[in-house]
């Protein structure tokens, strides 16, 4: 192992790294507050010059340690290499809110440095199938009750039910259960009683059984996650426990092996002697 490929696999490393980030997300929060931006907008220059250095210098550290090839073959790394390539790519240009964002964006870093948030995120990835699955049936449940609610509420509550498109966005405010009683469906009652019966069933559909799949769905993905990574550690627990009983033994068979050579050559050397003194 090289001195480089030391100091990238060294805890300090990743742990400066970790602190890096953080204090780089603690300073762009500084900087929306105009009143602690203006009178330091030098300050903030020079820190935001000292980080995006800083992190180039780590990419750099991380690619020579790994080689490009092995480097880019993580998805992580090339992440990485992105964020922080465009911020020497814009830095002082007129994208100013471009560069902000880009900015920000390197708070996410977090979770190419920290394990525990990777296995994490390859959970969330792994329920992209069965997500995009739910999302389909939810997506016809949506223009069912959007093609309804728009035949029956268009002429009592235009603002809401009056076209296609804004009784979607009306349904989204039910779904998510903010003010959809005091602020849709009570007004609604007024000119129709019978209303409510729209709303209980969009809830219940929506809100109660679509919503706890995106969740259950979820948190199955999270927990089979959690029990392989369980796995493969207690895994590499039981190797290096192996390891050193099994070094031991075949230390002790040559060993053994060794000794019977030289009490071998003895016994021959001393039948060879008995047979010259003959």
């Amino acid at each position: 192992m090289t001195s480089i490929q030391y100091i990238v696999s060294h805890r300090l490393f990743n742990s400066s790294v970790i602190s890096l980030i953080i204090l780089n997300a603690v300073v762009i929060g500084f900087e929306t507050y105009p009143n602690i931006l203006d009178p330091n907008q030098q300050f903030f220059h020079w820190m935001e010059v000292v980080f995006l250095w800083a992190f180039t210098l780590e990419i750099v550290l991380r690619m020579t340690a790994l080689k490009p090839s092995g480097f880019f073959r993580s998805g992580w790394n090339v992440f990485d290499f992105i964020i922080v390539a465009s911020g020497h790519l814009f830095v002082g240009g007129h994208l100013i809110s471009v560069l902000r964002v880009l900015r920000v964006l390197r708070v996410l870093r977090a979770i190419t440095v920290i394990p525990s948030l990777q296995k994490l995120v390859a959970a969330l990835f792994r329920t992209i199938p069965a997500i995009g699955n739910i999302m389909i049936l939810m997506g016809i449940i949506f223009y069912i009750f959007a093609v309804i609610g728009t035949s029956l509420f268009k002429d009592i509550a235009p603002e809401y039910f009056g076209s296609l498109h804004s009784t979607l966005l009306t349904l989204f405010q039910v779904v998510t259960l903010e003010s959809w009683a005091s602020g849709v469906m009570r007004p609604i009652l007024v000119d129709a009683p019978w209303a409510w019966w729209y709303f209980v069933a969009f809830i219940l559909v929506g809100t109660f059984i679509i919503i706890n799949l995106f969740i259950g769905v979820i948190v199955n993905n999270v927990q089979e996650v959690a029990v392989i990574s369980h796995k493969e550690d207690a895994e590499d627990s039981d190797d290096l426990e192996n390891n050193e009983p099994v070094s031991l033994e075949k230390e002790v068979v040559s060993l053994r092996k060794e000794v019977s050579e030289i009490k071998q050559l003895l016994i021959n050397s001393q039948g060879n002697r008995d047979t010259s003194n003959s």
